[in-house]
Formats: structure tokens, sequence, C-alpha cells
């Protein structure tokens, strides 16, 4: 078991070793595999029960001693929904024990992320929390409705097929031939030496989507509810539906403040690991709020050149539109207090603000109206969530048979790896009735033609 699968079950950093040790004493015992790996989560979850145990004890009791070292009472988090496994509630319970934690809440699209769970929403005072902003900095959802008829997407598919071909790019440090410009270009990229040295290369990557649940996507955009910050009337409306974020740059800054926190880390601390947080008092902590920003501008960016170029392929304009982030931290007022709220898989969801609440490639995505309900500090969920890993899913699907079989419902995948079938991700539809107290749908977008990168690869929601 390495130090990656010890983490997702919740082992502090500091008691490594004796996992290691219970998993070998367990081997030795005839308890390997998935028995071993079940029985190590069942004692991070009641290390009490097993302080006696002949292969966990010493595991227990270290994990005991770790959890005893903050004297700091966990503040409270609410959770919506409820198909959501306990390694992510761990999670959220230790940022929820952070010395400057003061609120959180768990959405119901969470699960196991790095540090904070996907679906957390995490409120912390004077700091902010590198891992609790997530890998992809600013990941954003984008939907443009165009000026063409919906019957044009089956009539002329392979229109819609060659811009979404031609205008995109999907795969790990995928570029674009020719660097696209953009006035994000213009900023000032020397706000920490991390920004300064990927500015060259963030500016190859301009326009790309990169991996894992990242994709753009032509659908029928239903919308049900005149909003005047929308300005668009209810009917049927072509869509162009776009989720990806800040590339390699984003998870360069990511990387490099995450271990200068871990660094600074007290000792006293050590168990919290990727949940390290830096000042915003300090220089460090400066440089990479100033650096998250940056990185907020350039995934606006980002989408906005995809937009721009497959629309211009499409020989279409763009009518009207909603964008939001997630993975991203704001200066927010709650409670009467000024704190830093990290929203990781969570949107923001305050009273009349828009945004996107993707499904999957074969379930519907939502465009919905927040309604700033104040224990969840205005959040609610940026997805499905997935229900399944994706080593999981490329060992129990076949992408080509499901590529087919959504074909017959009407789905034409150009691309996607067999980890983003639609199976592995939680039902949107039950996920947005737990959250109907959250936002309020206002619109329905349905995919069409999906394209995805093809490859496989690991990325964090």
């Amino acid at each position: 078991m390495n130090k990656k699968q010890l983490e997702k079950l919740g082992v502090p950093q500091d008691c490594y070793k004796a996992a290691i040790a219970a998993v070998q004493k367990a081997s030795k015992s005839g308890f390997r595999g998935k028995q071993a790996k079940g029985k190590l989560a069942e004692v991070v979850q009641q290390p009490d029960a097993f302080e006696n145990d002949d292969i966990y004890g010493e595991f227990a009791k270290e994990l005991q001693a770790a959890r005893q070292v903050v004297q700091r009472q966990p503040v409270e988090y609410r959770t919506w929904g409820t198909d959501i496994d306990q390694a992510a509630h761990h999670q959220m319970q230790q940022a929820c024990s952070l010395p400057c934690a003061r609120a959180g809440a768990l959405m119901p699209d969470a699960h196991v992320g790095y540090g904070l769970p996907i679906g957390g929403v995490l409120a912390t005072e004077g700091c902010v929390v590198p891992y609790a902003v997530g890998v992809d900095i600013a990941c954003r959802m984008k939907l443009s409705l165009l000026d063409l008829p919906t019957e044009g997407l089956t009539k002329q598919f392979d229109r819609f097929r060659q811009a979404l071909e031609n205008g995109t790019r999907f795969g790990i440090g995928s570029v674009h031939e020719k660097p696209k410009d953009h006035e994000v270009l213009d900023k000032d990229w020397t706000v920490s030496r991390i920004t300064r040295e990927w500015k060259d290369r963030a500016h190859k990557q301009l326009g790309t989507s990169g991996s894992g649940n990242h994709f753009v996507e032509f659908g029928i955009c239903t919308v049900t509810h005149a909003d005047a910050a929308w300005g668009v009337e209810p009917g049927e409306y072509v869509a162009l539906l776009s989720h990806s974020g800040s590339r390699g740059a984003g998870a360069s800054v990511c990387s490099t403040y995450s271990a200068i926190a871990q660094r600074w880390l007290p000792s006293k601390y050590a168990h919290c690991g990727r949940l390290a947080w830096l000042d915003l008092d300090t220089q460090e902590g400066q440089e990479y709020w100033d650096a998250m920003n940056l990185m907020g501008d350039y995934a606006a960016a980002n989408h906005d050149v995809i937009h721009k170029l497959v629309t211009k392929l499409l020989g279409a304009h763009i009518v009207a539109g909603v964008e939001n982030h997630h993975n991203f931290a704001w200066k927010e007022r709650h409670q009467g207090q000024d704190w830093i709220v990290h929203r990781k898989g969570a949107t923001p969801a305050g009273e009349g603000e828009l945004g996107v609440i993707p499904g999957t490639m074969a379930d519907p995505a939502y465009i919905v109206r927040g309604k700033g309900f104040a224990p969840s500090l205005n959040s609610a969920a940026h997805g499905a969530g997935r229900c399944m890993s994706r080593t999981k899913a490329s060992e129990n699907y076949n992408f080509r048979a499901v590529q087919k079989d959504l074909e017959k419902k009407g789905v034409m995948v150009l691309s996607a790896g067999s980890d983003e079938v639609p199976y592995v991700y939680k039902n949107i539809r039950t996920v947005m009735q737990a959250q109907h107290d959250l936002v309020e749908p206002i619109a329905r977008f349905d995919p069409k033609i999906v394209k995805m990168c093809s490859d496989g690869s690991k990325a964090e929601d």
C-alpha cells in the first residue's frame, strides 16, 4: 500500500509507518488486498476499538495520539445528500479541526479528494489552504447560447463535429499549434516565481482543455425561467458547454505553495498534511493568493478562447452565456466575519447568482440561480460527483461499447476515456433534489455531441 492510498483512507502522514507495518502483519495472517484495506479504513474511523488488537493495535494508538495533539474543538459542518462515503467525511472533519477553520459544508456530490474532499466548502480566517482550493485552480464551467436552429445538431452533424475537433485540444501538455492571444497575457505574471516561469507555456496552452473530466460539448439548452441577469427568454437553444481550468500553470502553483505550507506546518499539526495553510499576512501567503487569482483570470480566458474558436469555425454567434468557478477561494463575509471561503468541487450560490452544474455525457446539466442559503456558505454542488474510482471504471467498462450505446440514445461521443462513462457518476437528478434549498434550476442542457480526452489520464475534479 503506497502513500497515496493511505492518504485517501484518511491516514495522517505521521502514521504512515505504523499503517504499513499493520498491513504487513495482516498480510502474514492471510489478510490482503481489499480485505486489509477495508480493515485499515475501519481503524481510521474508530481507532479506540482496535487499541488491543494484535495486528492494528499500534497503528490505532498512533492515530489516537495524532488526533489528540489538536485540542481545539472542530467546527461543525452540515451535509447535503446521503450518498457520501465515510472517508470524505473524515477528510471534512479533519479540515474543520484546523486552528484557522471557522465553518464548513459538504455538498451532495462529495467524494474523497486530496486534503479537502471534492464537494467540500471550508471557511478559514486569515489564511488560505492551497489543497482546499485544489490542483486545477479555478476549474470552470461556461455555457454559451448560439444563434443557430436546434435541428442543425442532427441535420448538420459533421459541421458541429468539425468545429469541436478543430477548435479544441485535449490531453496533458496539449497546446495549439499557433498560440492564441488574449488580454489575460497582459496581466502581471510576475506576482510569483511560478507564474513568471509558466507564462510562456500558459500562452501555448491557452484555449485547451487537458484531461480527466474536462469536456467541450454541444447540446440543446431548454430555458424554463426568464432571468433579468441572463436576459434570455424561455425556449430551446443550441448551446456550447465547456469544463476546464488553469492547466499546468495552476497545478504548479498549487504544488509549489502547498509544499511551502507543509514545510512551515508546526510539528503538532504535522498530521494535517495537505491541509497545510499559508497566513495571508506573509509574503508566501500573498504570493499564492495573487497567483490563485491570476489563475482564475487565466481559466476564464481559457474558456473564452475555446468558445470563440469553436463558434467561429461553426459560423455562429454567442447570444448569451453563464459561467462560474469551482476549486477557488473567495474573500467573503459570513456570520458578521470576514473569512476565506474555499470551494473545492463546489460552486458559489449566492442569492440570485447564476451558475452551471453538469451531469454526465448522457445526463443533463442545469443552469441554476443561487438562493443564498447561509448554512451552505452560499454554495452548491459543482456536478454529479464520482461514485467509482478511475481505476475501477477502466477495469469495468469498455468505452467503445458505451459509445455505441449512447449513440443509439442520440448522444455522439467523439472521444473520451472509459473512466468518464456515465455510470461512474452519481445520479445528477438525485444530487439536484438534495440541494433544492441551495439553488433553483432555470434551464436544462442536454448533451448531443461530446468531446473529451481519450487517453484516460488521471485528474482531480
